[in-house]
This record gives C-alpha cells, sequence and structure tokens, in this order.
C-alpha cells in the first residue's frame, strides 16, 4: 500500500472533524508532523495497558477496537480517528486496536498534538464535542 504524500495527508486532515475548519498553511505544517505506517490485516495497532503515545487516524481500511475479551467494541473505517482519549489522561490504552484489512494508519504524537491543540484552540473545542457525543452515545445506549 502506498504512503501519502505531505499534500495528501494534509488534504485527508481536511476531512477528520477536528481539523475541518483550519486553512490548508497550518493543515500542512500538521501533515508535516505525521507519521504513516502500513498494517498489515488482523495486525495490532496496539495492544490494552500499552502506554499512549500518539493517536491514529485511519487513511485506508479498517480497524476494529477490542476489549480484554477480544470483543468487537467498535469498527472504525477510513476517515475516523482513535487512541487520543488516553493521551489526556495519562491513562494506558483501555482497548486494544487491531486491524480488519491492510490499512494506511498516519499518526501523531502526543507532543506535536498537545502543541497543535494550543496553538489552535479550535482543535481543543473540536475535541470536546467528540467527547460530549460520545458520552451522550454511552447514557442512551
Amino acid at each position: 500500500m502506498k504512503h501519502f504524500t505531505l499534500i495528501e495527508i494534509a488534504f485527508f486532515l481536511k476531512k477528520i472533524s477536528i481539523f475541518r475548519e483550519l486553512d490548508v498553511d497550518m493543515l500542512v505544517a500538521i501533515a508535516d508532523k505525521i507519521d504513516q505506517d502500513v498494517y498489515d490485516k488482523k495486525e495490532k495497532v496496539f495492544e490494552i495497558n500499552q502506554k499512549s503515545k500518539r493517536m491514529y487516524f485511519i487513511a485506508k481500511g479498517e480497524v476494529d477496537l477490542l476489549d480484554n475479551n477480544d470483543a468487537i467494541i467498535r469498527k472504525l473505517k477510513e476517515g475516523d480517528f482513535f487512541g487520543d482519549e488516553s493521551l489526556f489522561n495519562e491513562r494506558t490504552r483501555e482497548y486494544q486496536a487491531i486491524c480488519a484489512e491492510e490499512a494506511l494508519i498516519l499518526t501523531l504524537n502526543k507532543f506535536d498534538l498537545l502543541t497543535i491543540i494550543s496553538e489552535v484552540p479550535f482543535v481543543a473545542i473540536d475535541f470536546l464535542k467528540q467527547y460530549a457525543n460520545i458520552i451522550k452515545c454511552r447514557y442512551e445506549s
């Protein structure tokens, strides 16, 4: 699977809710901090209790989030992101992430994410909106 160019990463980020309102120059600056990895089908992205150092964006493919009994908690697809919640509270991962198919996953490390949030308050506000939606869904279930 082919990696994205810097410009392709910037345009991909524009589709992600937390970056949607950012201008192209800011997106290119963020894209420059992104790492890319290709994962095979059934390959683990991370495990339960692993220390959190990055958040993940699915550029291509699908990823399943599983609990400690290997039950699927959530199925994610292109454009979804995950792994961010542990970056804010210093806790270890509470679920594992396994690729349901070959996937290109972009990652942003904790330091760069926190720098972006401090420089662009809109990103922090959108994170809060995302978490509010997650909490709402949990209470409705």
